[in-house]
């Protein structure tokens, strides 16, 4: 599931051009076409696509904005099948087999680290219709579990245990091993050591270990949070000591702080086992969660600002403590040296001197705690947007940014 969809840059959820509605039929376009072809037939999907983009354009001045875009769009499919259902029973015709089509397999952790994949078309005929719809609209139409609470009018809590509760009965019932098989978190990140790693394989088979349960505890959940899947297998490279890190991305005279880098989908580390003198075994574990939420929010949108990217790795990594992210920027912030968001797109070592980990990390804080992670969702996918998301222009942004880490926290 690439959800390739979510490198667009437009998030519209008001409506008041065709330029802009044409953005929004280009995202949600193949969504709403899998599923007519799953409920209906491939074979009329397209019409019925286009049908249903002509009614939500007739009909957007009722778009109220009390739910996204694409659920309000994804109604208008709901009820286009449930008029086709009536026509096909008037004219006494089938309506096409969903759980005949395509078999393909889908995955989702049950365990810290162990997933499986079951055989879609398999599956779906050991469900009733509601654990049919969620599956499908889950795994084929590629909605989040909170577009799907939303369209099939349940908690999202109820959807995911359905979810949970559907797979693991496949699990358990389905008896040929054909249908399922185990995967693990090695198959969505591969790790690779770099350097001369004779006499260390047992302690190199535990940083694997350790580096694969530490990234399945997150890899969903960010995943999830921000409504984009990884586009593709990343690679983890383990340098075995910081000189030989250094040397190895081209920054030699790196200070001892920088373990850890991105280039593409390959994630480039110093090794857990010999980190330096300004890291832990366990700060690197935790970095690595840092890079790899950096690089996910990279492969959303290529052209997010390097503050957001900071911000959300450091903000969903949770290496830094509030204690020291308080203690090391007191005096900036007393001296109202806050960096603007132009200078923390420094990617020189002015960065860390700035204290822009730590102010990147607070300025995504606040967008999460004043707008909620909805308004974080569109500022990755339009980072220049503040207009349309916030309701002010980026300096009226940065001056309430700076108003909310100036105030004292509550008692």
């Amino acid at each position: 599931m690439s959800r390739a969809q979510d490198t667009k840059p437009v998030y519209p959820d008001k409506q008041e051009s065709n330029t802009s509605f044409e953005s929004t039929y280009e995202l949600y376009r193949p969504r709403i076409r899998k599923y007519f072809s799953l409920k209906l037939n491939p074979m009329v999907a397209d019409d019925l696509t286009q049908q249903v983009f002509l009614k939500a354009v007739e009909n957007i001045h009722n778009f109220k904005g009390r739910s996204n875009v694409f659920t309000w769009i994804f109604n208008i499919a709901q009820n286009t099948v449930k008029n086709e259902y009536r026509r096909i029973s008037r004219k006494k015709e089938s309506p096409f087999d969903f759980t005949a089509y395509e078999s393909q397999s889908i995955s989702l952790e049950f365990t810290n680290y162990v997933d499986f994949r079951i055989d879609i078309g398999a599956a779906l005929n050991q469900l009733d219709e509601v654990d049919q719809e969620i599956i499908a609209l889950r795994f084929f139409v590629d909605c989040t579990l909170t577009e799907i609470a939303k369209i099939i009018e349940m908690r999202e809590s109820a959807v995911k245990n359905r979810l949970y509760r559907s797979l693991e009965k496949l699990r358990k019932e389905l008896k040929e091993w054909g249908d399922i098989t185990i995967m693990s978190i090695q198959d969505l990140i591969s790790i690779v050591n770099k350097g001369n790693n004779e006499g260390t394989n047992h302690r190199l088979k535990k940083v694997h270990h350790d580096l694969f349960v530490e990234l399945s505890k997150h890899v969903e959940r960010v995943s999830s949070k921000y409504n984009h899947d990884p586009s593709q297998k990343v690679v983890i490279e383990i340098y075995p000591d910081l000189p030989t890190f250094h040397q190895a991305v081209g920054e030699a005279d790196a200070p001892n702080w920088f373990m850890g880098t991105y280039d593409g989908h390959i994630l480039k580390i110093v090794s857990p086992l010999n980190p330096g003198p300004e890291h832990t075994y366990q700060s690197i574990l935790k970095s690595t969660v840092h890079l790899f939420t950096m690089w996910l929010i990279s492969d959303m949108n290529p052209n997010v600002p390097k503050w957001i990217r900071q911000g959300i790795g450091g903000y969903e990594a949770k290496q830094m403590t509030e204690d020291f992210i308080k203690g090391s920027t007191e005096e900036a912030i007393r001296n109202l040296e806050i960096p603007s968001f132009e200078e923390l797109n420094n990617d020189t070592w002015d960065f860390e001197t700035m204290k822009g980990f730590q102010f990147s990390y607070m300025f995504v804080e606040f967008v999460v705690e004043k707008y909620g992670i909805n308004a974080l969702n569109k500022l990755i996918r339009a980072p220049h947007a503040f207009n349309e998301i916030f309701q002010c222009s980026e300096s009226e942004l940065h001056m309430k940014m700076v108003e909310y880490i100036r105030s004292p926290a509550p008692q």
